[in-house]
C-alpha cells in the first residue's frame, strides 16, 4: 500500500472522527439549550383547611430534578394576606417561575400570578374564577358533595373547618386512615369570607395555565375544574379515582405536570392572550 493511499485513509480517519466530535458537541449544546428553556423555581401554594408541609411529596420530586422549589404557609385569616404571603414568596426567586395552587390556592394564584416573575399557572383540584368573581359562587355551577353535606362548620368568630368525623370522605378518601386523622386535627381554618373574595385581574387570561382534574374530587366537582379548564384553554390532565387531596396522594402524577409546565411556559408566554 503506497503512502499516498495511506495518507488518504488517515485523513478519512480524522474527519470521521472530527463529524463524530461536532456531533457530540451540537448534541450536548442542544441538550443545554432545552434546560435552559425549562424553568428552575417552582412556588407552591396549598387551600384550605391545609398547610405546606402536604406539599412533601411533590416536593421531594422536582427538588431531586434540580429544581429551586418553595412552599408559601399563608395564614388563611384573609384572601388579601393570602396573596400577599404568595407574592412574598415570588419576590424571593431568582427569576421566572412556575406558579402552582391547590383548591382555594388556586384562587390566591389567580390574583397573585400577574406578577412579573410568573411564566405559567398550575391548578391542582382547584378553583379558578374570572375577573369579578369567586370560588364561592363558582362553586354554584357544579355543586360538589362537600357543599351539600354538613361538613363544613363555623367557629364563632367566622372561621371554617371540616368536621374531623367526615375529613377523609369528602377531603382525602384515597388516603390511610391514619393519615387522615392526623390531616384532619391539624388542619388550618380558613376564614369564611375567603372563599368570597373577587378576583380583580386573573393571570390565567394572560399566561400559560395546566389544570390537573382529580376525578373522584368530592371538596371540588370536577365538572367545575374541567369547565374551569376549557374556559381558560388549559392544559388539563384528569386522574382517575384522585381525590381533592390528589397532590398528597398522587405526587408523581403532580409533580409530572408541574415539570411540564416548566418545561413549556416560556415558549407558550406571550401566546397565551384570552379575550
Amino acid at each position: 500500500m503506497n503512502k499516498a493511499i495511506i495518507g488518504m485513509r488517515v485523513v478519512q480517519a480524522i474527519s470521521r472522527s472530527f463529524c463524530i466530535v461536532l456531533l457530540l458537541l451540537s448534541c450536548g449544546a442542544l441538550s443545554a439549550q432545552n434546560n435552559d428553556h425549562r424553568i428552575r423555581n417552582i412556588v407552591l401554594v396549598h387551600g384550605a383547611w391545609a398547610d405546606g408541609s402536604g406539599w412533601k411529596g411533590v416536593y421531594d420530586i422536582p427538588v431531586k430534578d434540580g429544581y429551586n422549589v418553595s412552599i408559601v404557609q399563608e395564614p388563611e385569616t384573609s384572601f388579601k394576606e393570602d396573596v400577599t404571603a404568595t407574592k412574598r414568596a415570588i419576590a424571593l426567586q431568582n427569576g421566572p417561575c412556575i406558579l402552582v395552587g391547590h383548591s382555594y390556592g388556586g384562587a390566591v394564584i389567580t390574583e397573585a400570578g400577574t406578577d412579573a416573575s410568573v411564566a405559567g399557572l398550575v391548578y391542582i383540584a382547584a378553583h379558578m374564577p374570572d375577573a369579578g368573581e369567586n370560588e364561592a359562587d363558582d362553586g354554584k355551577r357544579f355543586p360538589s358533595d362537600l357543599n351539600k353535606s354538613s361538613a363544613i362548620k363555623k367557629t364563632a368568630d367566622g372561621f371554617t373547618y371540616l368536621d374531623h368525623a367526615q375529613f377523609r370522605e369528602y377531603f382525602a378518601a384515597d388516603l390511610p386512615v391514619e393519615q387522615t386523622a392526623f390531616m384532619a386535627r391539624s388542619q388550618v381554618l380558613n376564614a369564611a369570607d375567603n372563599f368570597k373574595a373577587v378576583i380583580t385581574t386573573p393571570a390565567w387570561r394572560s399566561k400559560p395555565s395546566w389544570m390537573l382534574v382529580a376525578a373522584a374530587d368530592r371538596a371540588i366537582n370536577p365538572d367545575l375544574e374541567r369547565w374551569y379548564a376549557a374556559r381558560a384553554k388549559s392544559h388539563k390532565v384528569e386522574i382517575a379515582g384522585a381525590s381533592h387531596a390528589v397532590y398528597v396522594s398522587r405526587p408523581k402524577d403532580v409533580a409530572s405536570l408541574i415539570e411540564d409546565a416548566s418545561s413549556h411556559a416560556l415558549s407558550e408566554e406571550g401566546v397565551k392572550r384570552i379575550p
